[in-house]
């Protein structure tokens, strides 16, 4: 696993019991997600709850905007529990906040943590009256919070106010630096409110959301160099398909080689009909390819080209990499490190060997005018040659068994290849 130094952070704990996640310190960074469900929709916020846990979130993150869904989250919580699905739910509050966790403390209670937004709990006289009623009520029930900046709803008093403070400057600098500035003040002075009304540093989170990649990058620069709360870290809108995951694994990527980020979430756009599970894998994507956790193997693939004559190799791929995603469930459960064993699939001899080596287990298909044979190399020696039309099969097989005596069960010992 990687070595980079991380930034410190005060530990926070989200949950208690079986659903406790702990977000900072020297914890693992956690992939968080978000419900796109009414709320109020209890049956389709369960289900949706339950793919994004099965998938591999560890804090799920819900609508909390009207009564009915206030009403709705102990039925939720209550109904996963049922379930066996242990994953803390967050409330998001926007607005109103400050009224529905007065008016029901069972939802309150239900929630693992609040996440508020200072920009949208009304601006004007109310507004520290109602920031600091959703903070006695963290305080009240012992629930964490992240104080979640948004530069679509900065707090337009504090960023005037910095405006024209920098216009009085004999050298001002460009707007866009005062607006990351003022994201930074406001997310530090929240926090500081926050702590000002009971809520201790190990209960706070922060996050600076920004929708470009280097303003993320400079907006969190400038926010771990100016705090220890723990950092939630991820673009807000980062957009549909290539775009939203391109920009999300760039921006959230730099920071945390940087050792910026406690939890991160990838907040990608779904296609009609698309799969919510999809900005989960793309979080474990991103901790893995920096070598920051490992959540499931990794299968290496050539692209393929001139020398490769069909797309068998690719189809192998892909069904080999769902394969193993769909068996770390159970490989998981049992076995111990499994989820660092790595896989090639290749589709000629140039570095289809090469490449096999330096998998655990590795296949080296036939190319253009190759020898229609299959060479299986496991821990970088030649295990055995495939052939015919059950190479798919076999593989797999080699796999169960590579699994079955490579890695140590959770209360043995580890055996050798």
């Amino acid at each position: 696993m990687s070595t980079h130094t991380r930034r410190r952070s005060v530990p926070v704990v989200v949950g208690h019991d079986r659903t406790k996640v702990t977000v900072g310190g020297t914890s693992p960074i956690v992939v968080q997600s978000m419900t796109n469900t009414d709320t109020a929709d209890v049956t389709g916020t369960v289900n949706q709850v339950m793919a994004l846990a099965r998938a591999g979130s560890e804090l799920v993150r819900v609508t909390v905007n009207t009564e009915d869904a206030a009403r709705a989250v102990p039925k939720i919580v209550d109904t996963l529990d049922k379930f066996g699905v242990r994953v803390p739910i967050i409330g998001d509050f926007h607005y109103n906040g400050h009224l529905l966790l007065k008016k029901y403390p069972d939802m309150a209670r239900a929630l693992a943590k609040y996440r508020i937004n200072p920009g949208n709990v009304n601006l004007g006289k109310k507004h520290d009256d109602n920031f600091r009623v959703m903070i006695e009520a963290a305080v009240e029930y012992n629930r964490p919070v992240r104080i979640g900046v948004n530069w679509g709803s900065l707090d337009q008093s504090l960023l005037t106010k910095m405006m024209d403070e920098n216009n009085w400057l004999p050298e001002p600098v460009d707007a866009k630096t005062v607006t990351l500035r003022a994201i930074v003040a406001s997310a530090i002075l929240s926090a500081q409110a926050a702590e000002s009304y009971g809520l201790t540093r190990d209960k706070i989170i922060l996050s600076a959301k920004v929708s470009g990649v280097q303003d993320l990058i400079r907006v969190y620069r400038m926010l771990a160099a100016e705090c220890d709360y723990a950092l939630h870290v991820g673009l807000t809108e980062a957009g549909l398909g290539s775009k939203g995951i391109v920009a999300s694994t760039a921006g959230i990527g730099v920071l945390l080689q940087e050792g910026i980020g406690d939890t991160i979430r990838a907040s990608l756009t779904p296609l009609p009909n698309g799969d919510r599970t999809d900005e989960v894998i793309v979080c474990q994507q991103i901790l893995q390819a920096l070598e920051l956790r490992s959540f499931t193997p990794q299968v290496t693939a050539c692209p393929g080209c001139g020398r490769t004559t069909s797309t068998f190799f690719q189809d192998m791929a892909d069904q080999i990499q769902n394969y193993l995603r769909n068996q770390m469930p159970v490989w998981g459960a049992k076995y111990t490190g499994v989820e660092e064993m790595k896989v090639a699939v290749m589709g000629c001899v140039v570095n289809g060997p090469g490449e096999s080596k330096h998998a655990n287990l590795g296949i080296s298909l036939p190319g253009t005018f190759e020898e229609p044979v299959a060479p299986v190399y496991v821990d970088g020696k030649l295990k055995c040659t495939l052939r015919g039309d059950h190479i798919v099969q076999e593989f797999m097989g080699m796999l169960d068994d590579y699994v079955a005596r490579s890695y140590a069960e959770k209360s043995g010992e580890m055996v050798e290849a």
